[in-house]
């Protein structure tokens, strides 16, 4: 062969491999280096889905359920796989949507690298499973379209909605905070338990990576070593303290009310009815098309159904005080069970009477319970604070918060609820209030009956029924006995023990006085046959111009306590008037399944009344 020829051989065969070195490293860029491309080019071969759990469920203390799951679909499309000359007329009406909105949906900007012809995207979200179950027949007249179920809550029953709580759709501040764990579309818990329990309740997400063929069809799973599916994992169940049947009565007996109801186990701490009046159906927060309808109208509702005054709501305790301080007046020496005090009928200080409802009378510390005297615990609660001498009341105000601390006042419970702490005044509240920091125990007496800065949670006063039918300890109130895994029963941690700094034998004069009140005192409203009940009435002043608030807390039986109540409802009056009954009732609800004959026209006076319409 020629020279010339040789030459030219070379230098074809040169080209040939640098072309076909370029052609290897533009497939290797391609193919190996290049995300987007790798990304859509998996796109074309397997589909990786989102397998959602499904959400924990929760029970009342009898096992009774209390919120469960309901099935609902999410509509993802593939943009390639749709037969344009689909009936779409038909596929809107099924699914009640706007043939605009189809179009517009549908119909992306195909020039935005967002979106891919033959990468799937959600077309509809939040379908109801009844609206699906319809559109689920002709579902295979509609190549390209298919279901993604998800789960959202259903209720058994119209009760416990401020506890249970609701999920919403998950903001970009959440995603942004949960490491990755929540997309776009996710629900988490917003409200009550569903919030404070999220993390037990949400469960853990699966991936199944599905193959397709070269017309998009499924046709097995895909795995190449690193990509491997699995299973989501169920979310831990929640069985709670509540007792359902209880609960539903009391939603009864406190309907067309404003206020607050808790009522506790003693002997545990574990909450077997909390209610927040008024209150609302969980039913109507379901996530669905009506929800923000829902929202929207609650929200005008002058009487704000959304805030619970159970934990949340900060009242004065009015006469339902009067035992805790008599218990400090014990323990301190300030006050002997017989040391008798004769009251005029009013309390007088420096040319002021301060009135007393009980009349004029000689009591001693369980009289004064039984009856509600003013003037006895005026003067107690000035011998506490005065201890150190009636120039030195921070000291002895000192002393008395310690006291109420030790109560569980004034900072909220360690629990599993959001709650408020109520008020307990300090010394430095007052020497801020009185800028010349010269106030005395004259000034803040009314504390003394409950009155004042003093500010306490229906919570909190249920708790202090507690202690008194536990003669001087409580357990944290709680909302959820066990957290239940497929594996494991996990017990609630929130059950602490805590101990007042009160001596045991100082409670009997107490709870002979709270007994004494229901026999024959200020509580007779809320004697019943066969059950010896221990209450006190309180009457909190409304300086606000309307009715004053009815107060009562009390515990039952006597003896081996089953459960401690408080409720406290405003605008209504005396606390004999309304809350006593109404407390009552529970009691008998709860320790013998029915109300006695001899008391339905009790019962049905408490349900029948209106206390918050014109």
């Amino acid at each position: 062969m020629p020279l010339q020829n040789q030459v030219k051989l070379q230098y074809i065969q040169i080209v040939v491999v640098i072309a076909g070195v370029i052609l290897l490293l533009k497939a290797a860029h391609l193919q190996i280096f290049d995300a987007n491309i790798k990304a859509k080019a998996q796109a074309t071969t397997m589909d990786k889905k989102t397998l959602y759990p499904s959400r924990g469920l929760m029970y009342d203390r009898n096992n009774k359920l209390l919120v469960y799951n309901n099935p609902m679909y999410d509509l993802r499309v593939i943009y390639n796989k749709v037969d344009l000359e689909m009936d779409v007329e038909a596929f809107c009406k099924m699914l009640d949507i706007e043939e605009a909105t189809f179009h517009k949906v549908l119909n992306k900007d195909w020039t935005d690298n967002r979106y891919d012809k033959n990468i799937p995207f959600t077309f509809l979200s939040k379908i109801p499973s009844e609206t699906f179950a319809r559109f689920q027949e002709h579902l295979y007249e509609y190549p390209g379209f298919y279901p993604v179920l998800r789960n959202v809550r259903g209720y058994p029953h119209s009760n416990a909605g401020q506890t249970l709580g609701y999920i919403s759709e998950v903001n970009k501040k959440q995603i942004d905070e949960s490491e990755g764990f929540y997309k776009q579309g996710d629900y988490l818990g917003t409200t009550g338990l569903e919030k404070m329990y999220e993390e037990e309740l949400r469960g853990k997400k699966g991936i199944s990576y599905m193959l397709k063929d070269n017309l998009g069809r499924e046709v097995g799973t895909f795995s190449d070593g690193n990509l491997q599916s699995f299973a989501a994992v169920s979310g831990n169940d929640l069985i709670t303290t509540i007792d359902i049947e209880l609960q539903k009565y009391g939603e009864e007996l406190m309907a067309n009310k404003k206020g607050g109801l808790v009522a506790i186990e003693p002997a545990t701490g574990e909450i077997l009815s909390v209610i927040s009046a008024p209150t609302y159906d969980p039913n109507n927060l379901t996530i669905g098309r009506n929800r923000g309808e829902f929202f929207k109208k609650i929200q005008k509702d002058s009487l704000n159904p959304f805030f619970d005054r159970s934990v949340q709501a900060q009242y004065p305790p009015g006469s339902i005080f009067k035992p805790i301080l008599g218990l400090i007046g014990l323990q301190e020496g300030e006050i002997s069970p017989y040391k008798n005090y004769k009251c005029e009928g009013a309390y007088y200080y420096n040319g002021t009477s301060y009135n007393c409802h009980a009349g004029a009378m000689t009591v001693n510390l369980q009289s004064a319970i039984k009856y509600s005297c003013n003037s006895y615990f005026f003067q107690t609660f000035r011998d506490v604070v005065e201890k150190f001498g009636f120039n030195k009341p921070s000291e002895g105000l000192d002393l008395l918060d310690g006291y109420l601390y030790d109560f569980g006042l004034g900072k909220p419970f360690n629990s599993d609820f959001t709650n408020n702490g109520g008020n307990v005044p300090t010394p430095a509240f007052y020497d801020k209030l009185y800028p010349d920091k010269r106030w005395r125990s004259t000034y803040i007496m009314s504390m003394g009956i409950g009155q004042g800065e003093l500010l306490l949670t229906t919570m909190q006063m249920a708790n202090l029924a507690a202690i008194l039918a536990n003669r001087g300890y409580f357990y944290n109130p709680h909302l959820v006995r066990e957290i239940r895994s497929e594996t494991e029963v996990k017990s609630n941690p929130n059950k602490i023990k805590n101990m007042v700094s009160i001596e045991k034998q100082h409670f009997e004069i107490v709870v002979n006085g709270m007994r004494a009140a229901v026999v024959d005192g200020t509580a007779t409203s809320a004697n019943i046959s066969g059950i010896k009940v221990c209450g006190k009435t309180g009457t909190s002043q409304n300086h606000q111009g309307d009715k004053d608030h009815s107060v009562f807390y009390a515990f039952a039986p006597m003896e081996n306590p089953q459960i401690a109540i408080a409720v406290y409802i405003e605008n209504a009056g005396w606390g004999g008037t309304y809350a006593a009954p109404i407390a009552s009732l529970m009691i008998e609800k709860y320790l013998k399944k029915e109300i006695s004959s001899g008391r339905i026209w009790l019962e049905e006076k408490m349900k029948n009344s209106n206390l918050v319409s014109p």
